[in-house]
């Protein structure tokens, strides 16, 4: 018989790689367990945060060394870089700051790393921890914006102007926007870092480039002011210098950013330096010379024709000169013949045959109103004003510069003295002020000077300033209207001349209201002037328009004066020389 199956199983045999693994297991738990037990009583050596080693240190040690080995440049300005421009933020106004107590607890956290708590046993392991960065993003956003604010700018062309007879280059720069939204993320991934952050920007590309800038330059403005141009006019030549093709040139920027080259041919012909030679050379018409019999005008000598360059011709002959040198730089200018404005033909036509109003207004001598009043007189000697055209003294006598024939003067700005050239020329502004008045023509433009001066009549009288405040009035007189103006060292008489509008213009001045007085001020040093009171006061002037007898029109011109303070100046502030000023305007006289 066979033997039944035994119940019990021969049992198998381990393998020894089997154990050698359990083994290693065994050893590297117990290693582990060893390396906890290690740490328990500080952090793991080896451990370094931004270069500080909290190795073997407890939470509050490795606290302490951290803020004090890194605190101070964790609160120091964290540099930047906006658009190529350096920059910088303080942490603690953009919320940023670095939690030491976190970041200990980081550098202690070790659960997730058995390899870095074994080696820590055997001393020769490195682990670097970040530190941990809180952020207040409101605030982040403040300062981003106060940054934008800042540093963003727009676009800037590159240009070509002319200053003093040479190119003078405007470099052309990118516009930047700063990008608040990526920047917030940049500030939070970088900081703390003592590397400047380099905050992420919107470029613009300006149109007119470096590359255009430099085309400009080399082809048109070296050569356009490498030397003078030469015009034949007639049997004269004429020079013109770089200088003065300067004032007058340009490079325009189109849509494509390129530089065009522009010669305003207009400014040339009228510039002094132009016109004075140029009429000279051509012979300019000449108009008939007027005179006062009584009341009515009479021709004593008629008007001759002669020739003018216009704006068109003169540029037709400068601007391809331009871009010449040398003896290249020379044309003839085309002249044409022209007529005088006034002939005693045309002085009958227009209407200019008996005088419409005059006045005169006396002054203090002094050597620049003499030099400032004669000019204005001489600039606006001869004008005519056609019916239904407006004259300007600013358009027709200039800015008051040395260019144009004016000096220094004495003015009044803000209650004080002052040295400006032009000085004087309110006198003439208040004696045309009022043969426009007496003429019965309408005033557009006008204003008073700040403060009451004694020797102008109290509510007829104006003041002019260059690019604020003009003096304007319109013909409406149904005649042309031609103007005389002779000055004297003491004196300016304006006269109109033309058909008279109205039998009698009258003027009715109003009582002193709203009377304030003046302060008492006590000034010092080298600069201090003395200057005499006066009231302040508004007045009313009520000009009457009469026809056959009857009023037919009436205007009231109100004014408001300031008080003129009373300044002394200290005993031992040198005396300034006595002068009778000419005051700026008030705001709306």
């Amino acid at each position: 018989m066979s033997q039944p199956p035994s119940s019990h199983r021969a049992p198998r045999r381990i393998r020894p790689a089997l154990y050698a693994a359990g083994g290693a297991v065994v050893v590297l738990g117990g290693l582990y367990v060893a390396g906890l037990v290690s740490e328990g009583s500080g952090i793991p050596a080896g451990t370094m945060v931004e270069g500080v080693d909290l190795g073997g240190l407890s939470a509050s040690e490795a606290r302490e060394r951290l803020e004090q080995e890194r605190g101070k440049a964790w609160a120091a300005p964290q540099p930047l870089l906006i658009g190529g421009e350096k920059a910088e933020v303080d942490p603690a106004e953009a919320g940023l700051s670095v939690d030491a107590a976190a970041t200990v607890e980081r550098a202690n956290d070790t659960s997730s790393n058995p390899v870095t708590v074994i080696a820590g046993l055997f001393g020769d392991s490195e682990r670097s921890v970040d530190p941990v960065v809180r952020v207040d993003e409101a605030k982040t956003k403040d300062a981003l914006a106060a940054l934008a604010k800042k540093y963003d700018r727009k676009e800037r062309n590159g240009a070509v102007a002319f200053k003093a007879g040479k190119p003078d280059v405007t470099e052309p720069r990118s516009g930047i926007a700063l990008d608040t939204g990526e920047s917030l993320s940049a500030l939070r991934s970088s900081y703390p870092s003592e590397n400047a952050v380099e905050l992420p920007v919107d470029e613009t590309a300006p149109k007119v480039t470096q590359a255009e800038v430099a085309r400009a330059v080399k082809e048109f403005a070296t050569p356009a002011m490498s030397g003078p141009v030469t015009l034949t006019v007639g049997d004269d030549k004429l020079e013109l210098t770089p200088a003065t093709l300067g004032r007058h040139l340009d490079l325009e920027a189109g849509d494509q950013g390129k530089l065009t080259p522009e010669l305003d041919a207009e400014g040339l012909l009228k510039d002094p330096e132009v016109a004075r030679p140029l009429n000279k050379a051509i012979g300019a018409p000449v108009n008939a010379q007027l005179r006062l019999d009584g009341d009515k005008v009479v021709v004593t000598k008629d008007g001759t024709p002669g020739r003018k360059v216009d704006a068109k011709a003169l540029d037709a002959a400068v601007f391809p000169l331009l871009t010449k040198t040398g003896s290249a730089r020379a044309a003839t200018v085309a002249t044409e013949s022209v007529q005088p404005e006034l002939t005693a033909q045309s002085v009958k036509d227009l209407g200019i045959k008996e005088q419409v109003s005059t006045f005169t207004v006396e002054f203090p001598t002094a050597p620049y109103r003499t030099i400032n009043i004669g000019r204005a007189a001489e600039l606006i000697n001869g004008s005519l004003v056609r019916n239904g055209e407006e004259w300007s003294f600013n358009r027709t006598v200039g800015e008051r510069t040395a260019e144009n024939g004016f000096t220094d003067g004495t003015m009044i700005l803000n209650g004080r003295y002052y040295s400006a050239p032009g000085g004087g020329v309110s006198a003439v502004a208040t004696t045309m002020f009022n043969a426009m008045f007496f003429a019965g023509v309408k005033p557009v433009e006008y204003g008073a000077h700040s403060f009451y001066i004694e020797r102008y009549p109290e509510g007829r009288e104006a003041t002019v300033a260059w690019g604020t405040l003009d003096l304007r009035w319109l013909n409406d007189s149904g005649h042309a209207i031609y103007i005389q103006a002779a000055a004297t060292d003491h004196s300016i008489t304006i006269t109109f001349l033309g058909t008279k509008k109205y039998d009698e213009v009258k003027s009715i001045k109003g009582p002193r209201t709203n009377i304030t007085e003046p302060k008492k001020i006590e000034g010092e040093g080298p600069k201090c002037e003395p200057q005499t009171p006066y009231e302040g006061f508004d007045v009313d002037v009520e000009r009457v328009l009469v026809k056959d007898g009857q009023e037919v029109g009436r205007k009231t011109f109100h004014t408001h004066y300031t008080p003129r303070d009373e300044i002394t100046c200290k005993a031992d502030t040198p005396p300034a020389p006595q002068v009778d000023p000419d005051p700026l305007p008030s705001q709306g006289s």
